[in-house]
């Protein structure tokens, strides 16, 4: 299946179903009189979003999405159906935004919930609805309310606890294949990776999802590389791995451009927590790793008690040390996420 995370297409609910004129005219029966039914509703359009998606690509091949309108009125007071709704299925973590690209509609983060983008409009009131003491034999009848309709983007953030960043053969993908499941494409030339990977990471019976992001280089805010179409996943990310490759000579040159880059892109971004490990120490000398991570902890500029984490993805060395850290980090967040909502809580019902 294609990876598509970005998608333009355009909603419009249906029009509202025409009322009916109509007259009682059954024999033997002394007084007849309007008797013409109201129209049905039209459809709405409804979003939906479902666990098992991971990509947009079904708005790849249809852009336009109309209901139906709401079916006529008929004699007899009979009321017109309403017409059938259409549901548009997203993966978890959709954003809806409005034409201008901007505007934030919906942000849906949770699978089982259900918008309704564009409302149907309602159907006519038949003659029968006008009928007064004054007004026995009304001759009208309404045409229905119009639906809604716009143009709208839809933009897939990919749910993952945390997320992988690193220059082009940094070894990202190696280390999502050795913590996971996940069989991402490997080899030695960069950007082997040409779309995100999720994979689900499994730490002392605990488990959390892992995005594999595909390689920045230098001016990638600009557009250079793959540019930053993809940072946009781990934006929901609570914690960020930053890999550095051990066996390059600028392993301070590598870390920084990556920073600069996030900076570039959103400053939120580059101020969440991130973890810098200096990758495929397999292939190095014990002199090299202790010089590389004394030169990368002093350019990350980190706090008492951080270090710079020491791993081989290929060679398995480190790895659990790393993944536990991050799931400790993972969980404080959630904690305080929860908290912060509990007092929110508390707050409206003490307004209350």
């Amino acid at each position: 299946m294609k990876f598509l995370d970005e998608a333009k297409i355009f909603v419009k609910s249906g029009d509202g179903g025409a009322g009916c004129v109509s007259f009682r005219r059954e024999k033997f029966i002394e007084f007849g009189g309007p008797d013409g039914g109201n129209g049905g509703r039209g459809g709405d359009i409804i979003v939906e979003v479902v666990a098992n998606l991971n990509t947009l690509i079904d708005y790849r091949y249809q852009q336009h999405f109309k209901a139906r309108r709401g079916y006529h009125g008929m004699g007899k007071l009979r009321t017109g159906q309403d017409s059938e709704d259409i549901i548009l299925r997203v993966p978890v973590g959709t954003q809806i935004f409005d034409e201008d690209k901007e505007t934030l509609l919906f942000d849906l983060t949770k699978a089982g919930e259900r918008i309704v983008l564009c409302r149907g409009g309602d159907g006519g009131f038949g003659n029968a609805h006008f009928k007064s003491s004054t007004n026995q034999s009304p001759r009208h009848s309404g045409q229905g309310w119009p639906g809604e309709e716009r143009w709208i983007w839809l933009r897939l953030k990919l749910i993952a606890d945390a997320g992988l960043v690193g220059l082009p053969n940094a070894g990202k993908s190696t280390m999502l294949a050795a913590v996971s499941r996940a069989k991402p494409k490997i080899a030695d030339y960069p950007f082997t990776t040409l779309k995100p990977q999720l994979g689900v990471v499994h730490v002392d019976e605990r488990e959390f999802v892992l995005a594999d992001i595909p390689g920045l280089i230098e001016g990638a805010h600009e557009g250079a590389g793959l540019g930053t179409k993809f940072l946009g996943h781990v934006e929901r990310c609570r914690v960020l791995l930053h890999l550095i490759d051990g066996t390059q000579e600028d392993v301070v040159g590598a870390y920084k451009t990556i920073r600069k880059e996030m900076k570039a892109y959103s400053p939120e971004l580059a101020g969440k927590m991130e973890l810098v490990a200096l990758n495929k120490i397999d292939a190095l000398v014990e002199e090299e790793i202790e010089e590389k991570a004394a030169a990368l902890k002093k350019a990350a500029k980190l706090k008492k008690g951080q270090v710079i984490y020491r791993v081989s993805g290929a060679a398995g060395m480190g790895i659990t040390e790393l993944m536990r850290k991050m799931l400790e980090i993972i969980d404080a967040d959630k904690a305080r996420e929860a908290a912060e909502q509990a007092e929110m809580m508390q707050g409206i019902e003490i307004e209350a």
